[in-house]
């Protein structure tokens, strides 16, 4: 019998008080894209939703890398949705006896991790490439266009 490896790995985060259209804005951006890359793209995007994704990026990566020993260079990020959670309601007293709703609404965010080294997929993508001709040179010439010098419609007074 054949025993299937695992290669994806999984964080999820449950009651996150923050919409779920804002913390989707910002998964929206990091969806299919390297374990590094994800990190840079979410210390500098300047939305509150960021961090707690930061946070689960990072619980997913610890993951991969305790139970597959997986290296954080080869991890992509297969999977990332955000569903919406519970809503709690309050109510705000207001002037002359009355009271205003007020609805806090969370979000579950799911962050799904791949590591590519284990896959099939892209090993056989890349035994499929054409070995490169070594014989033929291809000679590229770069020619750089001044637009300001040239005489066009700018030197006109």
């Amino acid at each position: 019998m054949l025993k299937k490896k695992k290669t994806e790995v999984y964080a999820l985060g449950q009651h996150i008080s923050m919409s779920a259209d804002k913390a989707r804005r910002v998964i929206d951006q990091i969806r299919g894209r390297s374990y590094e890359e994800t990190l840079m793209i979410l210390e500098l995007m300047p939305y509150r939703a960021c961090y707690p994704i930061f946070k689960l990026v990072y619980s997913a990566a610890a993951n991969a890398s305790y139970n597959m020993g997986s290296n954080e260079a080869n991890l992509v990020i297969s999977q990332a949705e955000v569903n919406k959670g519970s809503t709690v309601k309050k109510l705000k007293p207001r002037a002359r006896g009355r009271s205003f709703p007020i609805k806090r609404s969370t979000c579950h965010i799911t962050i799904v991790m791949k590591d590519i080294s284990l896959d099939d997929k892209y090993v056989e993508i890349d035994s499929l490439k054409k070995p490169k001709c070594k014989w033929k040179k291809k000679y590229k010439v770069t020619a750089y266009y001044d637009m300001y010098s040239s005489g066009g419609i700018w030197d006109k007074k």
